[in-house]
């Protein structure tokens, strides 16, 4: 694609960086076959070709961003599947998140967009307030027919059936392995998974102890910053990305680390790409070197070669979070695993298709997000499985609200198959949380 971007403009780096980009799209139209949200729509606007189209004209023209524009972009769920397939390697993302920043910069969004965005932005990275704003929901839950808003209406829907206690292991401290060191890692414990289900980080500092890795919970360490970043706003996601890279940086300088974990899979794209998110920032060499040790639970599981385990007489519909098998392009290892563990594993049709969580997507494009979610659930539900699995909270979230299937998290399975407890969520039904005591895992 030409571009005609000025000398001056290219001083940016983001404009630099997104005349890169679209300089390599060939306009092939590869991507609209695999958009949801095209699917879904059917307007060229609502592709990534489409908006590729609507970037370039609004950097290159430093043009206020118009409504339509907003709205085509706002649609974008971020799933990434346009860069699975692309031919011509489009880095769509970092392009789409350049756009969000202009946009939150240049553009004068309604009230109600603005008071939606920064509560969102100001409770779900953080879990104690999530915690309260997931019981205020539950109690608000009743009038939920007198809301007319039907974001609100989602995040009403948004609170699980029972809200965890808050689990001691997430807070900062050591796990030592059960049996001879073999690796020390960092456990990243997320910000909104600590408050929707205890029972991944819990299952997680299981299984990696029983396979000899010392697992750290750093001192300053927090909610990766994807949260606000893919709503444009910078300056608090670099701020929030910042404390990861000095907590976790300090654990290598200190006892040395040979992996940060992350068994959220949009977390875990994130961090991945904090070497290019702060290249131009002091902390550029510490935030390559936190995302080079950067690796999803699936990653390190391969090197630590668990066990075969015997059949287990139970069929895993296994659902590929977009941000494991697009963002990072992990496809093969959870099923792996899982096979491994004795699990009879099948994929739904179209795996390669959003489920329409997405981050904070399914509370701010409820309707189309709904959508995605029956399609997904349809073709879940086809292959008669007895539960679901899943790598990423919010996909389980998303999933686990419209099907009556247990859903939990891979690791939670692999934990079991190894010598740790049934998943809860299998024993009471259909729930991606759990009430009661969790027990202290030193």
């Amino acid at each position: 694609m030409q571009t005609t971007f000025t000398e001056e403009q290219l001083q940016d780096p983001g404009t630099q960086r997104a005349n890169e980009i679209l300089r390599t799209c060939v306009h092939c139209g590869f991507c609209t076959a695999t958009c949801p949200t095209y699917q879904v729509l059917g307007d060229e606007l609502d592709s990534p070709r489409g908006r590729i189209y609507l970037i370039k004209d609004m950097l290159e023209n430093q043009r206020t961003p118009d409504a339509k524009t907003v709205k085509h972009i706002d649609r974008c769920l971020s799933c990434l599947a346009c860069m699975t397939t692309c031919p011509s390697g489009v880095h769509y993302m970092h392009l789409v998140d350049h756009a969000r920043a202009y946009i939150e910069k240049h553009y004068d969004r309604p009230w109600s967009d603005r008071a939606l965005r920064w509560l969102l932005a100001r409770i779900l990275p953080y879990p104690g307030r999530f915690r309260l704003a997931l019981f205020g929901a539950k109690l608000a839950r009743p009038f939920r027919g007198l809301v007319p808003d039907a974001r609100l209406r989602a995040m009403l829907d948004m609170a699980p059936k029972h809200i965890p206690p808050v689990s001691r292991n997430d807070d900062p401290q050591s796990f030592h392995p059960t049996g001879p060191r073999r690796k020390r890692v960092a456990l990243m414990t997320g910000c909104a998974q600590k408050a929707l289900n205890t029972d991944i980080n819990d299952a997680t500092i299981r299984l990696l102890r029983r396979f000899g890795c010392e697992v750290v919970v750093a001192e300053g360490a927090g909610c990766c910053g994807a949260l606000t970043h893919h709503m444009g706003r910078e300056d608090e996601s670099h701020a929030t990305a910042a404390k990861n890279i000095r907590a976790w940086c300090a654990e290598m300088d200190g006892q040395g680390l040979d992996a940060i974990v992350i068994n959220t899979s949009g977390c875990g794209t994130t961090v991945k790409d904090y070497g290019h998110m702060f290249r131009n920032d002091p902390l550029a060499e510490d935030a390559a070197r936190v995302s080079s040790l950067a690796m999803d639970i699936s990653e390190l599981l391969m090197q630590l070669d668990l066990p075969e385990g015997a059949d287990k007489e139970l069929t895993v519909a296994y659902h590929a979070a977009c941000s494991l098998q697009h963002g990072q392009q992990i496809k093969t290892h959870p099923k792996t695993l899982l096979k491994r563990a004795g699990f009879k594993i099948v994929e739904p049709a179209d795996p390669h298709l959003c489920c329409g969580s997405a981050g904070t997507y399914n509370l701010m494009q409820p309707e189309i997000s709904a959508e995605l979610k029956a399609r997904k659930v349809k073709t879940l539900e086809a292959r008669n499985p007895d539960l679901i699995a899943a790598g990423n909270i919010g996909c389980m979230m998303q999933i686990g609200s419209a099907t009556g299937l247990p859903i939990v998290h891979t690791v939670e399975l692999l934990d079991w198959a190894t010598g740790g407890p049934k998943p809860r969520a299998m024993e009471a039904g259909n729930t991606v949380s759990r009430a009661g005591e969790v027990p202290i895992l030193r």
